[in-house]
């Protein structure tokens, strides 16, 4: 059955819930990690963080898109312009490396049962094709290399670099061995140099 995808609205919020399951994905994230500093994000693991996403829905906020199979939400990609992301913002590793406008990658989550079938690079590709609707010039993404090491799943929750590539972006950057800056142009690659 073919993907579809729709960005995350209030109508949508029960899907998310569907999706993350009680434990909001991954022990309580909710898809707050990036959002603010690492002491407020342990504080409020669990119900807060929900309740902290909820809010951003309800005022309007668009924090992703997320994927289905027929009527089932099977993947969620969270991306918005990078300023939306303090914590990303300060992370040293992640630093921005030049002044470029860019839309950021910082969680892919895809319900086990669909994992591995492709839904993480069709995301990827849908989670472009919205950042360019909503004028994004440049979309950046922060996945891991698991190319040396076999990683359990909730430890590469930005994504892996080998959906990135398939998915058609590049390496900018490599601050670490095991985390590249993968970029994708909205616009045609030509003109984007």
């Amino acid at each position: 059955m073919r993907l579809s995808f729709r960005p995350l609205t209030d109508e949508l919020w029960p899907d998310l819930e569907s999706l993350f399951g009680p434990r909001g994905a991954c022990a309580g994230c909710w898809c707050m990690y990036w959002r603010g500093p690492a002491k407020q994000f342990k504080e409020n693991s669990g119900d807060p963080n929900k309740r902290a996403l909820r809010t951003l829905v309800r005022k309007g906020g668009v924090p992703g898109i997320l994927a289905y199979r027929g009527k089932e939400p099977v993947g969620w990609c969270a991306i918005e312009p990078r300023e939306a992301y303090p914590r990303l913002e300060a992370a040293r590793t992640l630093k921005r490396i030049d002044d470029l406008p860019v839309w950021s990658i910082t969680c892919l989550f895809v319900a086990k049962e669909h994992r591995r079938t492709g839904v993480s690079v069709a995301l990827l590709g849908a989670a472009v094709k919205h950042a360019k609707r909503l004028g994004a010039e440049w979309v950046e993404g922060y996945p891991t290399s698991v190319a040396d090491a076999k990683l359990p799943d909730p430890w590469i929750y930005t994504g892996t670099e080998e959906a990135f590539l398939r998915a058609g972006f590049t390496v900018a950057a490599r601050p670490a061995r095991t985390r590249p800056i993968m970029r994708y142009p909205t616009r045609s690659r030509s003109a984007a140099r």
